[in-house]
């Protein structure tokens, strides 16, 4: 056999030479039943044990000392962590507790924020009669709650003892027009008020609630019942208008977790319906769509169960991504063995002799689709992080599963009761009539093959290089509905008060630096903050000082520090420790938004570093984790993307002993890729774990109709003839379950385009951009590829 001569496959009968042992297996498989049933008993039982007791197998294979319980779970802040819990006998590090110090003043920090909102049209805000009246027993009621531990506001912030305020901040309702105005100016003038517990403009304000969970036994008890206490308090003040909303962290918290569940839920239930009920449309026959349809749910059903034995279900990519991937690649390879199928019926086959043949026609291709998807998520087992990691052990898992479901239920189906309806609608499918019109198309392509190979090859090029200007980005709560009260409120926190989260800068000195020094690099650290826009209210020590009365050196300001109440003291300064915090806030704009802003900010603290010898100066806090770490996770994702293209290639170049078709194989699958990253830079989106998880469902699906396409062709090029019509019986032969494929996944993750979220509009989206553009490389481009470039292969064979 030359080069560029791909397997045999050629099926057995009188007057054709004795099949290859690939096939010789293929054909052994579809005539025994016994194996087929024993496989699908088998696998089933296993993925109900791990439904309902994994233990029970999985402890077979672990010591005493060795077994771990692993756990996902999503943090306040929408991030996926892995907590290991030891077993008993363990050794587990405890670290000792610091020195007992007075507990700091904290202007954050609650589990639930109520946001307390004046309408735009009072010029006062709070501070007139009516509303601090209401605002005043709205936090009476809400420490009446069982449920609340804790009410932290603008009357718990801590006089500046002689240089201000000796008692509360707030004023009393029952002060005068003159002293509300007053005392407007002194909470909007105060640091540790505005921009921290209300907003500049005096009309939006915080109460911070921490829960005692000894009393919580619902979720509606630290979301809506807080609110509704508010409502009910404040509706009592007659004349007092506020609004009221609940964010915080247990809040965002609690509706990531319901999102996430319900979401997953909702759509995929959406989306198998729509493409049931196209594939019903397209078959025109209803025991061919059920068939269809069984294999890559049972894949999906033996996935999910084998999952829990390794205690891998509640990997926050998992219950969403995994079900999705595996259930398309499966439907994929499941639409093409069952047209082929019925293709065999047409010829006069019985049913069980149809399956027989068409699995062994159809079943080295859905091999190949398996394991190319397969070794591209191997690629993910060498990333940083351990959720990449584990989400592509799960994928290699479902791939395996959902190939032995395809060539287990298919002929399994075909034997039972439906497999004697399997005629029906045979020849009225609408694909049918479409891939006669499709068909002078295809005769033009290959007629002008030169200028439409240039044409792939060019603009695949120049949407490669658009696409890699994509730059990773995360948004804290991207994936939240935005229609929900925790959303809306974390956006209007954006806008009036510089956002939710908060970052720090750490600074510790050396026991030669001097106090003055001390105020000096806080002063610097303040005025760099301060000059980033995106950065909202810094808060620290020099502001508490700039605040009280007086004037001097930075000597005489530090002494200031003894006049002030020691909990004011130790919220930002340590003096025993020589360590000092300066705070701020950061909106949810996403983590490239302020990649520039942490990369200049670290490099003036690194100038002031160089410039006081003695100081470690520290950018730290909730979002600069994530703009270190969660670029690596989805640098980690591209990369393994990059990495399985590249391997799938190498597969195909082995597989069809054909350097020539695995470099014509290129075009076809990064095509789609490409336009739909280049369709992200132009609309600008950047590389998210959303895109980057499309990204990975979809190659699988351009690969495997790829490789359909390919096998056929090959097998029409044994057969001999005009190369062109070649390529014209290779595009008959698989064109329908290209189009089927395409137009059933296309309105299945299309469900996704009317979600709530941001991320599933996106993932619908992208999913229908990447399929779309997928067939068309496979209808298009791919013929007059090969048409170009695979004749030297033609003339050898024949």
């Amino acid at each position: 056999m030359s080069d560029g001569q791909p397997p045999e496959t050629q099926l057995a009968d009188d007057d054709s030479p004795r099949p290859r042992l690939t096939t010789r297996w293929f054909y052994w498989w579809a005539d025994h039943t016994w194996v087929q049933l024993s496989v699908f008993v088998v696998l089933s039982t296993l993925a109900l044990i791990g439904y309902f007791r994994p233990s029970l197998i999985r402890d077979l294979f672990l010591a005493p000392d060795q077994q771990q319980e692993h756990r996902y779970y999503i943090d306040a802040g929408g991030r996926s962590r892995l907590n290991v819990t030891l077993a008993s006998n363990a050794t587990q590090s405890i670290p000792a507790r610091p020195r007992p110090y007075v507990e700091p003043f904290r202007v954050s920090g609650g589990d639930c924020v109520l946001v307390a909102t004046i309408p735009d049209d009072n010029e006062l805000g709070f501070f007139n009669k009516e509303n601090l009246q209401a605002i005043y027993s709205v936090a009476d009621r809400l420490q009446e709650l069982p449920q609340v531990h804790r009410v932290m506001w603008l009357d718990n912030i801590p006089g500046f003892n002689l240089f201000g305020l000796t008692g509360t901040l707030v004023p009393s309702p029952n002060a005068s027009p003159r002293q509300l105005a007053e005392a407007r100016k002194q909470v909007l003038d105060n640091p540790l008020a505005v921009g921290q517990l209300i907003s500049a403009d005096g009309k939006t304000l915080l109460m911070h609630v921490t829960i005692d969970w000894f009393f919580v036994d619902s979720d509606d008890a630290v979301t809506v019942a807080l609110r509704q206490c508010a409502e009910q308090a404040t509706a009592e003040v007659p004349g007092a208008n506020i609004r009221y909303q609940v964010t915080g962290q247990v809040p965002l918290h609690l509706m990531v977790a319901s999102n996430h569940v319900t979401d997953s839920v909702k759509y995929q239930l959406i989306g198998y319906s729509i493409m049931m009920v196209s594939a019903i449309v397209l078959f025109r026959g209803f025991a061919a769509v059920i068939i269809v349809a069984l294999a890559p749910a049972v894949g999906v059903f033996w996935t999910m169960g084998m999952l829990h034995f390794f205690d891998l279900q509640d990997n926050p990519f998992n219950d969403i991504i995994v079900p999705v991937l595996i259930s398309l690649v499966g439907l994929t390879d499941s639409v093409h063995l069952m047209v082929e199928i019925r293709h065999q019926r047409s010829t006069g086959l019985p049913t069980r002799q149809a399956a027989r043949v068409g699995i062994a026609r159809v079943g080295m291709a859905c091999f190949l689709t398996s394991a190319t998807t397969a070794i591209g998520f191997i690629s993910l087992w060498w990333a940083h992080h351990v959720i990449v990691r584990d989400f592509g052990m799960c994928c290699v898992v479902g791939v395996v599963m959902t190939f032995v479901s395809v060539l287990t239920v298919t002929p399994l189906g075909c034997r039972s009761p439906l497999g004697r309806r399997l005629h029906i609608g045979m020849g009225k499918s609408l694909i049918d009539g479409q891939l006669r019109r499709i068909g002078p198309l295809v005769q033009w392509i290959l007629r002008h093959d030169r200028k439409v190979s240039l044409a792939a090859i060019l603009s695949t090029i120049v949407l490669v290089v658009i696409a890699l200007q994509l730059t990773p980005d995360e948004k804290r709560y991207s994936g939240l509905s935005e229609s929900g009260e925790a959303a809306i409120a974390l956006r209007h926190l954006d806008r009036s008060l510089g956002g939710l989260d908060f970052g720090t800068v750490n600074v510790s000195w050396n026991k030669r630096s001097t106090e003055a020094d001390v105020l000096q690099v806080l002063d610097r650290v303040g005025k760099i903050l301060k000059d980033e826009p995106l950065i909202g209210n810094p808060l620290g020590m020099r502001q508490i000082l700039d605040a009280l009365p007086g004037s001097g050196d930075a000597a005489e300001r530090m002494s200031l520090l003894d006049l002030l109440p020691p909990s004011l003291k130790r919220a930002f300064y340590d003096p025993e420790g020589r360590h000092a915090v300066v705070q701020f806030r950061i909106q949810d704009l996403g983590i490239a938004a302020y990649s520039d802003t942490f990369s200049r900010i670290e490099k003036e603290l690194e100038r002031v570093t160089n410039d006081y010898p003695g100081f470690g100066i520290a950018l730290d806090g909730n979002a600069v984790w994530r703009w270190r770490n969660v670029f690596q996770i989805v640098t980690d994702l591209a990369t393994s993307l990059g990495t399985a293209s590249i391997v799938i290639w190498l597969v195909l170049t082995l597989v069809y002993r054909s350097l020539r078709i695995g470099l014509i194989s290129i075009i076809p699958n990064v095509f789609p890729l490409a336009a739909t990253g280049a369709m992200l830079v132009l609309t600008g989106q950047h590389l998210e774990m959303v895109t980057v998880c499309v990204f990975t469902i979809c190659i699988g699906i351009a690969v495997d109709d790829t490789i359909h396409f390919l096998t056929r062709y090959q097998e029409e090029m044994r057969k001999g003839g005009d190369h062109q019509e070649v390529i014209r019986r290779a595009f008959t032969g698989v064109g329908s379950a290209l189009l089927m494929t395409t137009i059933v996944l296309v309105a299945g993750m299309g469900s996704a385009i009317v979600g709530d979220s941001r991320d599933a509009r996106l993932f619908g989206i992208m999913g229908c951009l990447t399929l779309t553009t997928a067939l068309f490389a496979d209808v298009i481009l791919l013929p007059a590829m090969l048409s170009r470039f695979a004749k030297k292969n033609t003339a050898e064979s024949t």
